[in-house]
């Protein structure tokens, strides 16, 4: 079950399913990042003077960030309540450490 975040001005749903963040349907961000952090902390906050983490392209205020990370942290608690989700978990993880190393 997807968790609303925010719904952008052309209308499009931001929300968290799972682990991923998704807009309008579509693959966003598996992770938040703060502004403070971004390559383009400038443009972002004289765009969006309120924001405190993107998700992808989408700037998030620091209500909608504390969304993502509850929404975040209950999809974990899912998993790792689910031996076969951990399972996944790790054969995902091994095999981006192989692609990572050139291994395919």
């Amino acid at each position: 079950m997807a968790t609303l975040v925010k719904t952008t001005q052309d209308g499009r749903k931001l929300e968290v399913l799972g682990l991923a963040i998704m807009l309008g349907g579509k693959l966003e961000a598996g992770e938040l990042i703060e502004v403070k952090d971004h390559p383009y902390c400038r443009a972002i906050l004289a765009a969006v003077p309120d924001a405190t983490h993107m998700a992808g392209r989408v700037p998030l205020t620091r209500e909608e960030a504390e969304i993502v990370l509850a929404a975040f942290k209950k999809a974990e608690a899912d998993m790792l309540a689910n031996p076969i989700s951990i399972q996944e978990r790790f054969r995902i993880a091994a095999m981006m450490k192989a692609c990572e190393q050139g291994i395919e």
